[in-house]
């Protein structure tokens, strides 16, 4: 479990990163933050403006340290994000930074997809979707700001993977929950 004084850390890294990259340099993260964050974890970046999506990109797997994945999460997120093009100075002085630290995703096992509406809390777990048409994933904290049930969050995981929205019910498609520590700028 990190700290709020780690998670201001990561998100201070987030905007150095963006910076630098609009300076037209690489971001340059010192030996101290590289050994604090040197645990592999998943994490997701998330950029808003006005409370509106401006960018958001991660990585799931815990495969690099957390400084790398928060680094590599922030310039894909600003400049890579493909619904989006590239944040420019202007909106990086207005854009909020949020940012998800993702525990290890786990495998739902169930009997029949009705156990699914069980096994899931809203408020607590995202999801991924892996299916033979498509993978998806939403982050716990995007049930809430919608106001879905567990069955809306099951479809529109299914959506945001380009399958059909009851695709959660073929009981062939594997489902993940996972849980994410948020820190977000004021």
């Amino acid at each position: 479990m990190l700290t709020k004084e780690q998670g201001r850390k990561l998100i201070r890294l987030v905007r150095d990163t963006i910076a630098s990259r609009l300076d037209g340099k690489s971001a340059d993260v010192g030996a101290e933050l590289k050994k604090e964050f040197s645990e592999k974890k998943g994490a997701f970046v998330t950029l808003t403006i006005n409370g509106e999506l401006r960018g958001c990109i991660g990585i799931v797997e815990a495969i690099y340290p957390l400084w790398q994945t928060i680094v590599h999460a922030a310039e894909s997120a600003a400049f890579g994000d493909p619904r989006f093009g590239p944040l420019d100075k202007e909106e990086f002085e207005r854009v909020k930074v949020e940012i998800s630290v993702l525990s290890v995703p786990e495998l739902i096992k169930v009997k029949s997809a009705e156990e699914y509406l069980k096994n899931i809390k809203i408020g607590r777990d995202g999801l991924i979707i892996d299916g033979d048409y498509g993978k998806g994933l939403l982050l716990p904290q995007v049930a809430v700001e919608w106001k879905w049930d567990v069955k809306e969050f099951l479809e529109n995981t299914c959506r945001k993977a380009g399958i059909a929205k009851d695709g959660w019910s073929d009981i062939n498609n594997k489902i993940y929950k996972f849980q994410a520590q948020i820190f977000s700028e004021e």
